[in-house]
C-alpha cells in the first residue's frame, strides 16, 4: 500500500498507519495517528495545509506547521524566519513530497503557496544562502559553541550574594543545614500557610550502630569468592572482601563486585582500597543484606524470577553510606 504501513499490535490486531518522513517506529506512529486524527472538533480552514519544515543548517525539523495556501512565498519566508533565523533574502525554498523527493523550487516570492499544490505531509526545505548565517556550522544547534560566562575565584568571592557565603551563614545558625533541608523547610512553610492546621510528618528514626562487632556472626559465614545476590534489587555478583570498612560504619561489611555496572565504586571506600574491580561495579553491603550460594551470572535476556527472594529488611540504618556502602 502506497504511503501506508501495516502494524501488528500486541493483541494481534492489524492497524494501518500513515507513513511519516521522519518517524519510523511503528508504536510512535500509531500514537501520533491516534492523537492527531481528525475528530471534526478542530477548526481548520479549507485553505489550510499542514507542512513540515527542514533547514540546510539545522538538525531539527519543524513538524506540521499550519499554513494558508493563499499566502505568498515571500510571506512564507517571513513566517519561517522566526523559526529558523534565516532572512527572507537568503532563504531558498524547495517543496518535497512525503518521501522527501523534490516537487518544485519555490523561487517566485510573488506566487501563492497553493500554486505549488502542497498537501498534508509535504516538507518545505530551506536552503540558507547566507555565508554569515548564525545557523551555519551548528551555530543555532550546538550549545557547545555558545560562549559561556566565566568568573575567577577571586571575583566570585568578592560577591556578597554567592552560594558559599549563603551556605556559611546558614551553617553558623544550623550546623546540620543542607540545601535539601532548606527546600524541605520551605515546602513545609508553604503547606502550613495554605492550611494552618497542617503538621509535618514525623522524621524517620535513624538507628546508629555503635557495636564494632555488628553482624560479625553473619560475616563469618561468608567467604571471599562466593557467588551472592543482594536482596534488594536482586543484583548478583561475587564476594571480594569481608571485614570492617573504616569511615563507613561500625561492624562488618561485604565487598561485592557486581556482574553489571550497578555498583557505586571500584572497591575503594574513603580512599582506601579493599578490593579491585572496574569503576561502577563495586559496593559494600551489610552481611544480612545479601545471600550467598548458587547464583550464576544471568544472561543478557534473563530477568529475575518471581520466586526469587526479595527481602526489604536489608537496611539497618547505621553509620552512613560513604564510599558506596549499601546498608
Amino acid at each position: 500500500m502506497d504511503g501506508k504501513i501495516k502494524h501488528v499490535a500486541a493483541d494481534g490486531s492489524v492497524v494501518i498507519l500513515d507513513a511519516h518522513p521522519t518517524i519510523k517506529n511503528h508504536a510512535t506512529l500509531a500514537l501520533r495517528q491516534w492523537t492527531t486524527m481528525d475528530s471534526g472538533g478542530q477548526n481548520r480552514g479549507d485553505s489550510t495545509v499542514l507542512l513540515h519544515v527542514s533547514h540546510s543548517n539545522l538538525a531539527r525539523h519543524f513538524h506540521e506547521l499550519r499554513l494558508d495556501l493563499h499566502m505568498t512565498v515571500g510571506a512564507l519566508k517571513d513566517k519561517l524566519r522566526s523559526h529558523t533565523g534565516t532572512g527572507s533574502a537568503h532563504a531558498y525554498l524547495t517543496l518535497l513530497d512525503d518521501s522527501n523527493q523534490p516537487i518544485a523550487d519555490m523561487d517566485d516570492d510573488s506566487r501563492m503557496l497553493g500554486y505549488y499544490s502542497p498537501y498534508d505531509g509535504c516538507t518545505v526545505h530551506i536552503t540558507d544562502l547566507d555565508p554569515y548565517s548564525l545557523a551555519a556550522n551548528g551555530g543555532l544547534d550546538n550549545v557547545n559553541l555558545v560562549e559561556k560566562y566565566e568568573i575567577s575565584e577571586e571575583d566570585y568571592m568578592k560577591r556578597n550574594d554567592n552560594f558559599r557565603k549563603f551556605k556559611e551563614m546558614k551553617q553558623k545558625k544550623d550546623p546540620t543545614w543542607s540545601i535539601s533541608k532548606e527546600m524541605k523547610m520551605r515546602e513545609y512553610a508553604r503547606l502550613k500557610k495554605l492550611d494552618p492546621s497542617w503538621e509535618p510528618p514525623p522524621e524517620p528514626v535513624k538507628v546508629v550502630i555503635d557495636d564494632p562487632e555488628h553482624q560479625k556472626e553473619e560475616a563469618d559465614a561468608i567467604v571471599v569468592g562466593m557467588r551472592c545476590q543482594v536482596k534488594i534489587g536482586k543484583r548478583r555478583g561475587e564476594v571480594k572482601y569481608v571485614g570492617r570498612v573504616e569511615g563507613v560504619g561500625l561492624g562488618f561489611w561485604v565487598g561485592v563486585q557486581y556482574d553489571e555496572p550497578v555498583g557505586r565504586n571500584d572497591g575503594k571506600a574513603k580512599g582506601t582500597a579493599y578490593f579491585e574491580c572496574p569503576p561502577g561495579y563495586g559496593a559494600f553491603v551489610r552481611p544480612r543484606s545479601l545471600r550467598v550460594g548458587d547464583f550464576p551470572e544471568r544472561g543478557l535476556d534473563s530477568e529475575p524470577s518471581d520466586d526469587e527472594e526479595d527481602d526489604d529488611e536489608g537496611g539497618d540504618g547505621g553509620g552512613g553510606g560513604g564510599g558506596g556502602a549499601e546498608e
